[in-house]
């Protein structure tokens, strides 16, 4: 199994590490990549992990911050499509 990130993904990812990075410290804008990395690497290894939500997206919630990780699967591929708020 692999992953990949639609590129909104990616900048939401990006945009969100450094809102907490501004607005509190740089170690929480490194623990929000850190919890995403954690949550893609639980994908990785169990893919159904997420709820199914919206037909064929899933979603994980992450821990620790509001986020959810919103994905769908392709053959042996985890696609992210957001990090939703």
């Amino acid at each position: 199994m692999k992953l990949s990130l639609a590129s909104e993904a990616e900048q939401e990812l990006v945009e969100s590490a450094r809102f907490y990075a501004r607005e509190a410290n740089a170690e929480l804008g490194h623990a929000f990549i850190s919890e995403f990395e954690r949550s893609t690497e639980l994908l990785l290894a169990q893919p159904h992990l997420g709820s199914v939500w919206r037909g064929v997206v899933r979603r994980l919630p992450m821990r620790r911050f509001p986020y959810s990780v919103v994905y769908y699967l392709r053959e042996s591929e985890v696609r992210v499509l957001a990090i939703a708020h």
